[in-house]
């Protein structure tokens, strides 16, 4: 049987009106959404997740940075693989990839099984991620991307807000092994439509081999260092910080690393990474963290904590447009610096959450103001990175940025129960984990002020004409990382 919109799919001409560019949409929103979903679902499940496998928290820790670790150990490389043997293939091998690790997820009978599958599902998401916004760049008409990447991060943003709403109602319904399975149909759907409507596309001035030695030395390196966070081992630190050491030479010394240092020859590009590295890490331990102090200190069910965290998404979902313009008018400093100032603010009114809490009293201000600095400095910083470099090395910075967020959120989850006290079985005790969230949440304000005080001190307006807000930061609801650019495909 024939495919009636053949004709039409020719890389770099389809137009969002057709039916192959609603397909086309379709598909790499199906796709994204099931990585973006995952990263912050999950952390809605720990608690039953914990009980279930009589799990204690360094389980639950491993549970949420399993996934990180590979996934921004291994999303630079995820993006070269597509732009050589081509992005649909690559992108289309991620979701199955992703899809069967998230069948062994949610069939998994015991924490090694889960933590395993978990790792698993980091390498699908390090392929399909930046396969998604690559395939929209490179299928629409120059005229229309800008529109067709405007679609795909609004109907992403929708996902991003109802999927914690989603993953609680999974977790009081039928149970948390849903969370993981939900994206098997999710799978079944985008594959099929992928390899029929979606055309092929690929770099074809890609040269050269895959820098393997510095992904495995860069996720190597990330799991020794979350692993003596974790385990409070001395001797796996050190051997991180050496294999860090090694990163950093082998990527000096390649005539095509996937992480060119030369790129950090610019100031402002170090310093907006320096801020995502702050900024970040806090919004890692602080998203950890809540759900599980609302659910076991504040009784919450897994759909009220999901619920609960609404607001910010929401915020991010209705003003991250208005907030890019706002940086493209005033410059980035000022966003930069009063938006981690605000969320330190929302972290530190989240103490006054205790058992039995007021939602509208005592969560709510909290989630208004931490949205309201989300909103003001995550769009800002996304297109400061971008405007910091060359146009033909904004996918490149977008990446390490995006690399460099995740890196941070599993650093702070490993270390934040560790610096605030918390022990092992902590999190079955109402009283044990109010006390440790106490001192972790001060913890997040400080290193948020920390990057707010570089952002002053560091960030300068950037030339006119590049400080543009791009469409993916106009809407933008995930809470892991700033939203990816894989650069411009003009030929």
């Amino acid at each position: 049987m024939s495919d009636p919109d053949m004709s039409r799919r020719v890389p770099g001409a389809i137009r969002v009106g057709e039916p192959v560019g609603r397909w086309v949409l379709l598909t790499t929103v199906l796709g994204s959404s099931m990585a973006m979903l995952d990263s912050t679902v999950v952390n809605v499940a720990l608690p039953r997740i914990g009980q279930d496998l009589d799990a204690d928290l360094a389980v639950l820790q491993w549970t949420a940075n399993a996934y990180m670790l590979t996934l921004a150990g291994l999303i630079l490389l995820g993006g070269a693989l597509g732009d050589r043997f081509g992005r649909r293939r690559v992108f289309v091998i991620g979701v199955v990839w992703f899809a069967a690790a998230s069948l062994l997820c949610g069939l998994a009978p015991n924490a090694g099984v889960l933590i395993f599958a978990r790792a698993l599902q980091g390498v699908g998401g390090a392929l399909l991620t930046p396969g998604s916004l690559a395939l929209i760049q490179a299928s629409f008409h120059p005229d229309d991307r800008a529109r067709a990447v405007g679609v795909w991060s609004g109907l992403g943003g929708v996902g991003a807000a109802v999927g914690p709403f989603l993953g609680g109602w999974l977790v009081d319904g039928p149970g948390w092994r849903w969370v993981f399975l939900l994206n098997v149909p999710l799978a079944a759907v985008c594959v099929p439509v992928a390899l029929r409507r979606v055309p092929e596309s690929r770099d074809t001035t890609a040269r050269g081999r895959f820098d393997v030695a510095g992904a495995a030395l860069g996720a190597l390196a990330l799991a020794l260092v979350t692993y003596a966070l974790i385990d409070a081992s001395v001797v796996a630190g050190v051997l991180g910080v050496l294999l860090s050491v090694a990163f950093v030479y082998v990527e000096r010394r390649r005539p095509e690393p996937m992480l060119p240092l030369s790129i950090f020859a610019s100031r402002q590009f170090t310093a907006i990474n320096l801020v995502t590295l702050c900024v970040y890490a806090a919004f890692g331990g602080f998203f950890f963290l809540s759900v599980l102090q609302l659910q076991v200190v504040a009784g919450y069910s897994a759909l009220g904590a999901g619920t609960a965290l609404l607001p910010t998404t929401l915020l991010m979902l209705l003003l991250s447009g208005r907030s890019g313009e706002l940086g493209q008018r005033i410059g980035p400093r000022l966003p930069l610096t009063v938006g981690p100032l605000l969320c330190a603010a929302g972290m530190l009114l989240m103490m006054r959450v205790g058992q039995d809490a007021s939602y509208v009293r005592d969560v709510l201000p909290a989630m208004l103001v931490l949205g309201l600095g989300m909103v003001t400095l995550v769009a800002p910083l996304t297109a400061t990175v971008l405007a910091s470099v060359d146009v033909g090395r904004a996918g490149l910075a977008s990446g390490i940025n995006n690399a460099a967020a995740r890196a941070a959120g599993l650093i702070a989850v490993a270390a934040l129960p560790l610096l605030s006290g918390m022990g092992p079985e902590a999190y079955r005790s109402a009283d044990a984990f109010a006390s440790a969230f106490r001192v972790a949440m001060p913890i997040c304000a400080g290193v948020l002020v920390l990057g707010a005080l570089i952002a002053w001190a560091t960030v300068r307006r950037v030339p006119a004409g590049k400080a543009a807000c791009h469409p993916e930061c106009r809407v933008h609801c995930a809470v892991t990382s700033p939203p990816l650019d894989p650069g411009s495909n003009e030929r």
